[in-house]
């Protein structure tokens, strides 16, 4: 499609509120998931690293022991 000026191209003939809405909410939920996905990545990668130095502790004593 061609657009005469820059405001009919805005306006899309009508449509305009409802496609820039979608691509709206689209780039909202996209950006959301972006930092729901690193907040996870950050939490899993602390509950390994705490796992893996109670794992350590554990073996600790066990090595001096011996």
């Amino acid at each position: 499609m061609i657009w005469e000026s820059w405001s009919a191209f805005w306006e899309m003939g009508g449509s305009g509120p409802f496609v820039w809405a979608s691509y709206g909410v689209t780039a909202i939920l996209i950006i959301a998931e972006l930092l729901l996905l690193r907040s996870r990545r950050v939490s899993s990668t602390r509950k390994l690293n705490r796992l893996m130095r109670a794992g350590q502790a554990r073996k600790m004593p066990e090595v001096q022991g011996s």
